[in-house]
């Protein structure tokens, strides 16, 4: 029996099967695509994202594969300044998702991933011991042709989740109202015309754009004429040089394209990320407009807060409550960017109204404040998990402080909890094969001691060690021994 299988190899399936491999779990993925997409719709990482990457040693791969930015206009194309923000990583990656996904695909497979492709799960069903799923007809690689067994399965599939409709879990919201049209190809205008006329037309219309991404080719976004009945067909490029006339007064001489879609402003959250030993991670969870850039680096935040519970499951130290603390934790944090998402949409409507609050909202941005707090908002970087009441870093993610040897994310790559100890006094003892005791701490650390979640969260701060002994097991379960 497979310890995990993950329906879905994007980058919220690859980053969920690295988490759980580093634990040592069994972690198959199931892919329906049978060759990587060339779809590079997702375009880059924000802060916490390529923190995360940091923590697990992967940074240094993602860093030479994409460009550093530090400007304005991630909240709704308001082009503020970039605020000072408390990481070490304060820019936007940008990176294809193509790139993102191969990386994630390479570090999986060095950690032992299998990874199936062109594998659709169409059927499962649970009892108390384990997940039965069904593949289409055809999927013979398992070796019986139709059925696997596993402990649980997370279902990373995508908004229109196969998993998340066989569960039969609600799937409330909106629908979209109005779609866009994204591309990507070559193009005869020059950049002189490009630029003038692409500047002319965002000052009224946001969603729309041709960015040049290398080898002659440019990103192309622009409006649709309305929505599509069949979302899943993708639009011509006839479409795109009708579209780009009405908004531009020029198609640019677009031509060549390699790949076309469109996407619209549908806003859904799945009611309950957890059925028994079935979860729901990334789009299966929660779909929403793109503005802001946050869907991919939603996805693989959820699978960093889910991968190190579900491996204390399937590992058998998992303390009552753990698995279900992803739910209780992430449901929140999709529910904000929603919103995020929701609020970010409404400005950039050409409607009177919606012009004149985003014309407020340009002014309160020029508050430095402000403009922080929206984008600590969109780079995830403002989030605090409930854990009660309690000193201000509790539930929030630890910067990468200095160490008097070496860097905090330099000792998180193996997946482990942590307890930064500047007293010297403390101990771990009975909890040594999840926890990490590091006393070598420096000066960076606000505080006597904090103990860190494996991802990175604060569970605890202070110096007492009943105190701390009394925490332990909520997070780390019984001691050995």
């Amino acid at each position: 029996m497979t310890d995990v299988i993950i329906a879905g190899g994007g980058p919220t399936g690859l980053m969920l099967a690295c988490e759980l491999r580093l634990h040592g779990g069994h972690v198959l993925v199931l892919e329906r695509d049978a060759e990587p997409t060339v779809q590079a719709r997702a375009r880059g990482l924000h802060v916490r994202s390529i923190e995360v990457m940091d923590q697990r040693g992967l940074a240094d791969r993602f860093l030479p594969l994409g460009e550093q930015f530090r400007v304005g206009g991630f909240f709704a194309g308001l082009g503020k300044t970039w605020p000072e923000l408390d990481t070490t990583h304060s820019y936007v990656l940008a990176i294809p998702q193509t790139v993102t996904e191969r990386l994630l695909t390479e570090r999986a497979i060095e950690l032992g991933v299998e990874i199936r492709r062109g594998c659709e799960l169409v059927g499962l069903s649970q009892d108390e011991n384990g997940v039965t799923v069904e593949l289409a007809n055809g999927d013979t690689a398992s070796g019986d042709g139709t059925q696997l067994r596993s402990r649980y399965v997370v279902g990373c599939d995508g908004g229109r989740s196969t998993v998340r409709k066989l569960l039969g879990v609600g799937f409330p919201g909106e629908p979209s109202t109005v779609e866009t049209l994204l591309g990507q190809m070559e193009l005869t205008a020059s950049p002189e015309e490009l630029a003038a006329v692409t500047a002319e037309v965002r000052k009224t219309h946001q969603r729309f754009g041709a960015t040049p991404e290398g080898d002659g080719l440019y990103r192309v976004v622009v409006p649709a004429e309305g929505v599509a009945e069949d979302r899943t067909t993708a639009p011509t490029l006839e479409e795109f040089q009708q579209q780009l006339r009405t908004y531009a007064g020029t198609d640019f001489g677009v031509h060549s394209p390699r790949w076309l879609s469109r996407f619209g402003n549908a806003t859904r959250q799945a009611e309950r990320y957890r059925v028994g030993r079935v979860l729901l991670a990334g789009d299966a969870a929660h779909i929403h407009p793109p503005v802001g850039g946050q869907g991919l680096n939603l996805g693989v935040q959820d699978a960093f807060n889910l991968g190190w519970k579900l491996a204390a499951e399937v590992s058998g130290w998992a303390p009552q409550g753990l698995l279900d603390s992803y739910h209780a934790e992430r449901h929140p944090v999709a529910a904000a960017v929603l919103d995020t998402t929701r609020a970010q949409m409404e400005l950039m409507s050409t409607e009177p109204g919606p012009q004149a609050v985003r014309r407020l909202m340009a002014e309160l941005m020029d508050f430095e404040e402000v403009n922080r707090y929206l984008i600590e908002k969109i780079t995830a970087i403002g989030i605090r998990y409930d854990f009660g009441e309690g000193h201000a870093l509790l539930g929030r993610r630890m910067r990468d402080v200095q160490l008097k040897q070496g860097r905090l994310y330099e000792r998180m790559h193996g997946g482990r909890g942590l307890l930064l100890d500047r007293t010297g006094r403390l101990s771990v003892a009975g909890w040594a094969d999840r926890i990490d005791h590091v006393v070598d701490v420096g000066e960076e650390l606000d505080a006597p001691a904090v103990l860190l979640r494996p991802d990175g969260h604060v569970a605890w701060v202070g110096e007492d060690q009943q105190d701390l002994l009394s925490q332990l097991p909520t997070w780390f379960g019984t001691a050995a021994g």
